[in-house]
């Protein structure tokens, strides 16, 4: 039986892990479901074969960090694009109280079961966001109330687990009397309250709680410090940060054109050039870079991808506001590096040679994968890089767009397309109107290679303006 269903998921080409649902079911079921069985009654007959060859492969499959991490992009695309909770456990992906096109229609429907919704509120639960956790276990729930009494061995939550992490989240969320309410279905279901599986933070917040003094699931409870404080709406959210604004008196001229920059290396093949906004300057290269050196760079990169970093002080580290992985290629690694290294000094009349200039860094958005709002030069007081020139290696299905927050605009993910803009100002400032972020991959694999250029060593091929402003 399931083999049955894992085959039902993927006998359909078109049932891609691009979609985001699949991709989580997908770690969550080689993470947990998979082992469940393994271990099952059911698998008795066949116990010492099946562990071997769980066990042989054991270290390749996701962990618990890889299972929370799918759960918290799931919550990541909720917010930022307003997701129905209900119409992703249905596997649509549909804005909440909207009744227009759902922003993401796969080739395939995925589903959600009732262990796939629990397992998404137990990581907002024991993060203490009791806003998803309550959304998600809901679902759980209403799932698990359809299905009560039917056996599934690779689930590792049951209805009353639900109840028991939603009635809690409600008691945090400040709303007692729903939280009594879901305790007594509780109660009704677990025989034995004493011994039921509660949450250590269940118990640790009803200190008084006895057999005696639990009758009919009144606790004692007192309303909690917290109130459920929702996230930011889509519209302030990632993508809502970019509001109408007025238009001015004079709309500076955005025009397409072929340029040379006065460089040999484009006079056969000048680049397709995009403006896009003229302050901060940012303007879209359109077939910067070719399928098969997209290819091939992403082959170089693949082996070396590890979490990306942001800067801690002095040191490194990783941060739930930038999930991706990343690695950094030398010129050296394949002539394609070479060209396209050759082709970038083109475009920005820039100089490339080290150390005026850092390697090219491949970066991979997968799930959910995400930068929050930031700026590319230091804010401190190191040398910052100026521009930045960022080749896009895929296309995506549906989200992962960059959008520049004060200047009001969001670029779609356009394949092979280079996307350029200065950090920096003439005069050495950091330019606040570049403020700008990554959202979040709603569906597909987003691949992009950054390429940052120094300040120093570029006085005269980008001088200061006599504006102290400019």
């Amino acid at each position: 039986r399931f083999y049955e269903k894992v085959q039902a998921l993927h006998q359909d080409p078109q049932a891609s892990v691009d979609n985001p649902l699949l991709a989580f079911s997908l770690i969550k079921r080689l993470y947990s479901d998979w082992p469940n069985v393994i271990y099952s009654d059911e698998a008795t007959e066949n116990t010492q074969a099946l562990h071997d060859g769980f066990q042989a492969v054991e270290q390749e499959l996701p962990g618990a960090e890889d299972l929370a991490g799918a759960a918290r992009a799931l919550m990541r695309l909720q917010d930022v694009y307003g997701l129905s909770v209900k119409g992703l456990a249905n596997g649509v992906f549909q804005r909440s109280g909207a009744s227009r096109a759902p922003l993401y229609s796969p080739g395939r429907r995925v589903a959600l079961s009732a262990d796939d919704c629990f397992h998404v509120g137990k990581v907002a639960y024991d993060m203490g966001d009791y806003y998803h956790s309550i959304a998600w276990l809901e679902e759980a729930v209403g799932l698990f109330r359809l299905s009560y009494g039917s056996w599934n061995p690779e689930d590792r939550s049951s209805l009353e687990d639900a109840l028991d992490h939603l009635a809690f989240s409600y008691f945090m969320a400040g709303n007692v009397s729903h939280a009594l309410s879901l305790s007594r279905e509780f109660l009704h279901y677990e025989l034995n309250p004493c011994d039921a599986p509660m949450a250590p933070s269940y118990r640790a917040a009803m200190p008084t709680r006895s057999c005696a003094s639990a009758q009919g699931g009144r606790w004692g409870w007192q309303r909690g410090p917290m109130a459920l404080t929702p996230p930011l709406s889509p519209s302030d959210a990632l993508l809502g940060l970019l509001s109408p604004q007025s238009a001015p008196e004079h709309l500076p001229p955005l025009v397409c054109s072929y340029e040379t920059n006065g460089s040999p290396l484009l006079l056969l093949q000048p680049a397709k050039k995009e403006m896009v906004q003229t302050q901060p300057y940012v303007a879209l290269y359109h077939e910067f870079i070719s399928d098969a050196e997209a290819e091939t760079i992403k082959g170089l990169a693949g082996p070396w991808l590890q979490r990306s970093v942001v800067a801690s002080g002095e040191k490194q580290q990783k941060a739930e506001y930038r999930i991706s992985k990343s690695a950094w290629l030398k010129d050296t690694a394949d002539p394609v590096v070479r060209a396209l290294e050759q082709r970038i000094g083109a475009i920005t009349g820039l100089d490339l040679r080290p150390p005026y200039a850092e390697y090219l860094q491949v970066v991979n958005y997968g799930l959910g994968g995400h930068y929050e709002p930031h700026f590319d030069h230091a804010t401190g007081h190191a040398p910052p890089p100026p521009p930045l020139l960022l080749p896009q290696l895929s296309a995506v299905e549906a989200g992962g767009a960059t959008a520049f927050i004060s200047a009001n605009i969001s670029v779609p993910v356009l394949k092979n397309a280079a996307l350029f803009w200065w950090n920096l100002r003439r005069s050495g400032a950091g330019a606040g109107d570049t403020l700008h972020a990554a959202c979040p991959v709603l569906a597909g694999d987003k691949w992009v290679a950054n390429k940052w250029i120094h300040e120093y060593g570029q006085e005269f091929r980008r001088p200061c303006s006599t504006d102290p402003q400019e």
